[in-house]
């Protein structure tokens, strides 16, 4: 069982290992008044990527409180868009890097407003000078450990709405919040979830509708040629708060926009 610990009452206790060490994980959930968007996924991935760190929750409890802070905190956004903030770290205890086993964990429960969504004309994104190095161990956990997109997300400026950020072999992975998505001919290409920072939950539902429809999908390095070569019919964006966002320019080179991803997922299946 965790220590429930609500930001607008609470502060978080000073040796929490999350402060000092990032020891934990988070998801930001996006909920139009009462109705949270991808509960399940959202869920599905703490749970399983808290026992990949071996930080003991119950889904079922992650569940209730998330029933809870929907009661507690929709009322202040009318039926208007807000996010929910989960941030679940191994609490406090342990002397240095080596946890406490008789640790127990907190969840910290946090809110705000949902940024603005970004219209269908598409947006400017561009490549990121931070070179991602992605640990096979912690490969697609939405970890505290978050350094090198703070690094790179100082590169966004002016209309830049996104950076992207490639390994050491200058394999295009993800922006600094987002998933990546490219229509080459007839097949959707997204880089493998086993060499991304954050595998995204709106990444996996895309994957699924794109599935379920009978698209041909392929989990693939990106190389440069992928996104702005002659084969490129389209950049995407995904991210849980956002959705699906298309890119009309990168780095320089204009590329083809259209909603075809978004029509193919969708209106967010809100109740899930």
């Amino acid at each position: 069982m965790f220590q429930l610990v609500w930001s607008d009452e609470d502060g978080v206790p000073a040796g929490d290992r999350g402060l000092a060490y990032g020891d934990g994980l988070f998801e930001t959930l996006l909920v139009t008044g009462d109705r949270p968007y991808l509960l399940s996924y959202h869920l599905d991935r703490i749970s399983r990527d808290a026992g990949r760190l071996a930080i003991p929750v119950a889904r079922s409890e992650l569940d209730r409180v998330c029933s809870q802070a929907v009661a507690r905190y929709s009322s202040l956004y009318d039926s208007g868009n807000w996010v929910l903030k989960l941030t679940l770290t191994r609490g406090s205890g342990g002397r240095g890097y080596r946890p406490d086993p008789r640790a127990q964990p907190n969840l910290i429960i946090s809110h705000s407003a949902a940024p603005a969504m970004t219209g269908p004309g598409g947006v400017v994104v561009d490549f990121s000078r931070i070179t991602l190095t992605v640990n096979p161990l912690f490969a697609g956990i939405k970890s505290l450990n978050r350094l090198e997109q703070v690094m790179a997300a100082r590169e966004l400026r002016g209309e830049i709405f996104e950076v992207l950020m490639s390994n050491r072999d200058g394999h295009v992975l993800e922006g600094t919040r987002t998933n990546v998505f490219v229509r080459s001919g007839d097949v959707w290409i997204t880089p493998p979830s086993a060499t991304l920072a954050v595998a995204g939950v709106m990444r996996r539902h895309v994957l699924d509708r794109l599935h379920s429809a009978g698209h041909q999908v392929r989990e693939a390095a990106l190389q440069l040629e992928d996104l702005v070569g002659d084969r490129c019919q389209g950049v995407w964006l995904t991210n849980s708060v956002l959705g699906v966002v298309p890119v009309r320019n990168l780095a320089g080179h204009d590329l083809p926009v259209d909603q075809r991803l978004a029509t193919i997922v969708g209106s967010p299946a809100i109740l899930d």
